[in-house]
């Protein structure tokens, strides 16, 4: 039998609700970050929802995520326990400099959104070569390794 009414499971009961509201209306959504081949990766967990509530904006440098989950129980229905948060939830994440904000890609699968921003072409690391009268050197950003090549005269600070 389902027992209603536990003084000290409802105050438990009541303080989780409590702090799941704040999280929902804060707009807390689980999310995982990392970089991997150049680009950065999102993985935003939104169990339950419709996909098509899911709406994925980047404007200048912010990138908003918005999604809804609705209740399954309607109005006429008796909610014995509600534990799951429903309604509105909305996350900002500001982008740097050196990501591609225009380039943002992004698909729900089992309840995740996987977003991909591909780093920025200018903030990609790059060979730069430094000219020197007598030789040319490559160095490889990042990489703190240096090329010599023998070479005839080159004005100093050409860029190749």
């Amino acid at each position: 039998m389902l027992m209603r009414f536990d003084p000290f499971r409802e105050v438990d009961r009541m303080a989780d609700q409590a702090l799941a509201s704040l999280r929902s209306r804060s707009g807390l959504m689980a999310i995982d970050a990392f970089r991997r081949d150049g680009d950065v990766h999102l993985l935003i967990d939104l169990p339950g929802v419709d996909p098509a509530s899911i709406d994925l904006v980047v404007e200048k440098n912010v990138l908003s995520i918005t999604a809804e989950r609705r209740t399954a129980y309607g109005d006429d229905d008796e909610v014995v326990v509600a534990e799951r948060p429903a309604g509105p939830f909305t996350r900002q994440l500001f982008l740097g400099e050196g990501l591609d904000a225009d380039r943002v890609a992004a698909r729900y699968e089992d309840g995740v959104l996987a977003v991909v921003i591909p780093v920025a072409e200018q903030a990609r690391p790059r060979r730069v070569t430094i000219a020197t009268p007598h030789r040319a050197t490559a160095v490889e950003a990042g990489s703190g390794v240096t090329q010599s090549t023998a070479s005839g005269s080159s004005p100093v600070g050409a860029v190749a």
